[in-house]
């Protein structure tokens, strides 16, 4: 893979974009139905829940044929519009600084790091890394430095993925922490709907199969960061974590065994997901 030149975007690196928003007890309540666990005791937010503040809103009449937006003037306004249709959250760098509150006013300033055009064998990508600051009441409560890359549309007519070959299956014995659950469709939907997120991928099958060569609904790489952090705060107790970082590896998908993992402590936390062929779908790490 190397890179490309990337002199059409320079304008766009340092944009800004700031959104405003709050912590709203019915929504944080509705997170906490989503993933099935309870309200902290400490009257905290746990820790993923700011990736359902500051959302997109933008008009439904400029959703394009993927569900986002076509025109840059909205939701992603301090983004270059990337002539490649097929997006995707990669990764992610987190600093916890304080946790939220429900009720608290909240601010997330946003800016444009850097814009990346690569060739590799899938063809061309183009990466765009986006620093967000969340603030609640004024305090800084959470940095994280997204990478999002926007890929070339699938071959037409190729079938969807297969599993991966071969009879492995995944072991859980190194990992001093282990969850098994199958994402529903009942679960994508509800996570679609907190982050209003109207990719087609996480809720019409007959697109994430047919246009986008996906083998059924994946999950968001975002929930999937989100059941990791929760597999560590039932682990450690919530609102522990200094830093996580996550990187998608493989596409998890909806209906099929996912295997949460979390091995040791303090500074060296690793956390991964796993299909149930031994296939890594998440890499991930952990500070305390």
């Amino acid at each position: 893979m190397r890179d490309e030149p990337t002199n059409a975007w320079a304008a766009w690196i340092g944009r800004e974009n700031v959104r405003h928003d709050h912590v709203e007890p019915g929504a944080f309540n509705r997170w906490l139905a989503t993933l099935d666990r309870a309200a902290p005791a400490d009257g905290c937010v746990p820790q993923a829940y700011h990736w359902c503040l500051c959302l997109p809103d933008a008009p439904t009449a400029i959703l394009g044929a993927d569900g986002h937006p076509v025109r840059a003037d909205s939701d992603d306004s301090f983004l270059p519009p990337i002539a490649l249709p097929r997006r995707m959250w990669a990764a992610s760098k987190v600093e916890f600084l304080a946790p939220l509150r429900p009720g608290q006013s909240v601010i997330r300033r946003s800016r444009v790091v850097s814009i990346t055009q690569k060739q590799g064998g899938s063809g061309k990508l183009v990466f765009a890394e986006v620093a967000h600051e969340t603030h609640g009441d004024g305090s800084l409560a959470v940095r994280d430095i997204q990478s999002i890359v926007f890929r070339e549309p699938a071959p037409a007519g190729a079938p969807p993925t297969p599993p991966a070959a071969g009879g492995d299956t995944f072991d859980p014995s190194e990992w001093d922490a282990h969850r098994l659950l199958v994402p529903s469709e009942a679960l994508l939907f509800r996570y679609s709907a907190l982050t209003f997120n109207s990719h087609r991928i996480h809720y019409d099958l007959p697109y994430a199969t047919g246009a986008e060569g996906y083998r059924g609904l994946v999950v968001h790489g975002p929930l999937t960061a989100t059941l990791l952090l929760d597999l560590a705060a039932r682990h450690f107790g919530d609102n522990i974590l200094k830093s996580f970082d996550f990187r998608g590896t493989s596409p998890a998908v909806c209906g099929e065994e996912l295997h949460l993992t979390l091995r040791g402590s303090f500074a060296n936390i690793e956390l991964g997901a796993f299909a149930s062929d031994g296939r890594q779908v998440m890499a991930a790490s952990a500070a305390i």
